[in-house]
């Protein structure tokens, strides 16, 4: 799935946060007309990324149960409800689910991090 293909999506050029607040990873929700968009926004090797914050396994938030979701080795992101784990980079599913997490294309506008597109 796509990260367009959620009834919620935001449009392209949204603005998320600033980019400021975003250190290892950030927990949100974007609301706009089309509803609530949930998000995790991290730093990893040396840029901004941006999934949807769904698991592909039951489609709970990554933060369901603990908002620690970054491994010890900080190499990927890791799901509270069930465990499976995610490369930080690329989303790809690392173990316990058989597909990965949902890009989303982000970008640094005037110190705001804005939905990509």
């Amino acid at each position: 799935m796509a990260w367009t293909d959620y009834s919620s999506a935001p449009a392209p050029g949204t603005p998320v946060c600033e980019a400021a607040q975003v250190g290892d990873v950030l927990s949100l929700s974007v609301t706009t007309d089309r509803g609530a968009f949930p998000m995790l926004i991290l730093r990893a090797g040396g840029d901004l990324r941006a999934y949807v914050n769904a698991c592909p396994h039951q489609y709970l938030p990554l933060d369901y149960r603990s908002d620690r979701l970054v491994s010890a080795d900080g190499t990927m992101l890791m799901c509270s409800a069930h465990g499976a784990r995610f490369d930080i980079l690329t989303g790809a599913a690392v173990a316990g689910a058989d597909c990965g997490l949902d890009a989303v294309p982000v970008r640094i506008v005037d110190g705001m991090v804005v939905i990509g597109g």
